[in-house]
């Protein structure tokens, strides 16, 4: 049954399930495509790719080729990914906007501009580097925005149906089940949703920590044996009941945030930041099965294909591991993090000593990131592909 729902999962997000292929041993680049940096996840629909970029622009390239398709401008920076919907397309824009889209020609159907106004959408800090994905089912459109407000919109004509005001910034993609919408806020709060109306069923307030008192709810809520399943800034990982809004366990990660969380009938992927590990965690008491040295950040969650799994890493990584014993297989690192690694790391991967001086703010991890062109985004399976997105802006298709 567990199987059944990871495929209506897949196919909600737009990615075709594929399990025929799996990469046991390094796969070859088969195309590269370049754009402006890239933090969206590749999303898969058959002979089409489609992915935004901060250059502000929306691509629908071919899986097979990389040869571009369509592209459609904005005035505000895609840190979302796509969803779809038979022939419509639905992303979220850093101008506020909404937009539908044919997903074949590119051609704009109707958009829906949000309470942010001419500013566009709020941006939290430096590390806030997503904006929330729209989700579509039973013909509405279901996304957050920087306003606070989380919004429900009918997918033919954009339509407001309702919305609900959070106290924060809703940068998380939502999850629907059993007509129960669940969405994190910045606020520090997790929310039960109506998906019909909008009311509330229940919130979950996070703890909260020394650096994060507000325990932000940064990472993407998923639902999976009855458990809404969500990491937060407060470097605590949750695992709460979908009725009642208990929390059955909490695990907390020393060193900083367990945000991308995949699951796999009774086991979740989890990834996470600071200690540079992926975890196998029992969905029901929360025990590690097994870990995985990534050797850095995670911030994408991880590809599911038979007995292989995938994920990327902030140094430009993609990472394939056994799923049964978390046993990394193979490493490819792309072009910009090979041109760059040596100008922040040592030979062994770890920071060089004077790391401080390179990066003295915040900000100027980002300016490393793309140069190492970081992997903030989920890994999609397609036939014999494996396609990924990247911070410098390259789009890889590698093959079996």
């Amino acid at each position: 049954m567990q199987k059944i729902f990871l495929f209506l999962l897949l196919a909600c997000a737009g990615n075709t399930f594929s399990q025929s292929t799996d990469f046991e041993k390094l796969p070859s680049p088969a195309w590269q495509f370049k754009a402006g940096p890239i933090i969206s996840s590749p999303v898969i629909d058959g002979d089409w790719v489609y992915f935004g970029s901060l250059d502000r622009r929306l691509y629908a390239i071919e899986t097979k080729t990389g040869i571009l398709k369509w592209e459609y401008p904005t005035s505000g920076v895609i840190r979302s990914s796509v969803c779809l919907e038979n022939d419509n397309l639905f992303f979220y824009s850093g101008n506020g906007v909404l937009y539908c889209l044919n997903k074949k020609s590119g051609k704009q159907n109707w958009k829906f501009q949000t309470a942010t106004g001419y500013l566009g959408d709020r941006h939290n800090d430096f590390a806030d580097y997503y904006h929330s994905s729209p989700i579509v089912q039973n013909g509405i459109v279901y996304f957050g925005s920087g306003d606070g407000y989380v919004y429900a919109l009918k997918s033919n004509n954009g339509e407001l149906i309702w919305n609900y005001k959070t106290d924060d910034v809703v940068h998380t993609k939502p999850f629907l089940h059993n007509n129960r919408l669940f969405i994190g806020s910045f606020d520090g709060y997790l929310y039960a949703l109506n998906a019909q109306t909008g009311a509330l069923h229940w919130k979950f307030k996070s703890t909260g920590q020394r650096y994060f008192p507000k325990g932000e709810i940064m990472g993407n809520p998923v639902v999976a044996k009855g458990l809404v399943l969500v990491g937060s800034r407060d470097f605590n990982f949750y695992a709460i009941d979908e009725n009642s809004g208990y929390c059955h366990w909490t695990k907390t990660f020393p060193r900083g945030w367990a945000l991308p969380v995949t699951p796999n009938d009774s086991v979740i992927y989890l990834g996470t930041s600071d200690d540079r590990q992926l975890f196998a965690v029992d969905i029901a008491s929360g025990k590690v099965h097994w870990k995985a040295d990534a050797n850095f950040n995670i911030f994408g969650g991880t590809a599911l294909g038979k007995t292989m799994g995938y994920f990327g890493t902030l140094k430009g990584q993609l990472v394939g591991i056994e799923l049964k014993t978390g046993a990394v297989k193979w490493t490819f690192t792309n072009n910009a993090s090979r041109a760059h690694q040596a100008k922040y790391f040592k030979e062994n991967g770890d920071y060089r000593d004077d790391i401080g001086q390179l990066l003295p703010f915040p900000e100027d991890q980002l300016t490393m990131y793309q140069q190492l062109g970081a992997i903030f985004s989920t890994p999609a399976l397609f036939d014999d592909l494996l396609v990924v997105t990247c911070f410098d802006g390259t789009v890889y298709a590698l093959k079996k």
